[in-house]
């Protein structure tokens, strides 16, 4: 049977203020036509939270897409549907240990990992995905692990790890002051600068991004340090294509999009629905045109 459904899909820019403000005005909207669900991917985790309190008390379910609320009404969420993050890291470190693998074990190095920020979850959990994976791998191989930089990184890791003096591998967590490419390549730039680094993890667009301006300077990306990136854009894809950059993980928006509409008709005819999490994709220059890549490498 035909249920209606409104959807609000996120935007790259949502970091405007009139960006957030449209959204609150067409998700208010949507609660007034009173449809059968609603499919959300927030702007601001707080700027729809009392337009989340009228839906429930309409009685309309929400599914959010992309990204969760956490601090949502009680009940107003019925799904999340959203990448797991902290696998995706780990997704980026079991392509790149292999890749590394022939250069650890003759004197120390060093693998850099830039997060535009420590406050997001899912920044938070992509970096210590890949940090924890990473490690895990290295002791598999009988190496010692240090990890430093960034305190909450530091100290949130699972990783089993050693001292930086004693350690085989020192992973080296950098955070900027502020979440732009500027800053993200400037930080990347000292961590690149070290001759002890052989490679590098950029946790989304604008951190993978920065190690890329980064390299503009040094030109020692694909040679001396392999990279590996987080989401795609024209930037990313450029350099994955041309090998500059080793290869990246792509999240699924096209999946993301079909489960979220699934979830909704669900919700909608008063099924129980739950979280649904969804994988992150490892791309290089190799499978990049892929059928089942392609469609979740977007141009920005």
């Amino acid at each position: 049977d035909h249920r209606d459904l409104h959807s609000f899909p996120s935007r790259r820019s949502a970091d405007l203020e009139i960006d957030i403000a449209d959204q609150v005005n067409m998700l208010n909207n949507a609660i007034n036509n009173a449809p059968n669900g609603i499919g959300l991917a927030a702007c601001d985790q707080d700027a729809c939270l009392d337009a989340l309190q009228a839906a429930l008390d309409a009685g309309i379910p929400v599914v959010c897409f992309d990204s969760g609320i956490p601090n949502a009404p009680a009940g107003s969420v019925v799904s999340t549907v959203a990448t797991d993050n902290y696998s995706a890291g780990a997704t980026a470190a079991e392509n790149l240990y292999p890749a590394l693998k022939d250069k650890i074990g003759d004197g120390q190095v060093r693998v850099g990992e830039v997060n535009q920020e420590a406050t997001s979850e899912s920044i938070i959990n992509r970096g210590l995905g890949f940090i924890d994976k990473f490690a895990e791998l290295a002791k598999a191989d009988g190496y010692t692990v240090a990890v430093v930089g960034n305190e909450k990184y530091v100290n949130d890791s699972k990783a089993e790890t050693v001292s930086e003096s004693e350690a085989d591998i020192v992973i080296e967590v950098a955070v900027p002051a502020q979440t732009t490419v500027e800053l993200c390549a400037t930080e990347a730039s000292a961590i690149m600068n070290k001759s002890d680094t052989i490679g590098m993890f950029g946790s989304n667009q604008i951190a993978a991004e920065g190690i890329l301006t980064a390299n503009e300077n040094l030109g020692v990306l694909g040679d001396k340090i392999l990279a590996a990136g987080f989401d795609a854009g024209s930037v990313i894809k450029s350099a994955v294509a041309n090998g500059t950059m080793y290869g990246a993980v792509t999240q699924s928006p096209l999946l993301m999009g079909i489960t979220t509409v699934d979830v909704l008709c669900d919700a909608a005819a008063g099924q129980s629905v739950s979280d649904v999490p969804t994988d992150g994709y490892w791309y290089n220059a190799d499978n990049m045109e892929d059928p089942e890549i392609a469609p979740n490498l977007y141009e920005l």
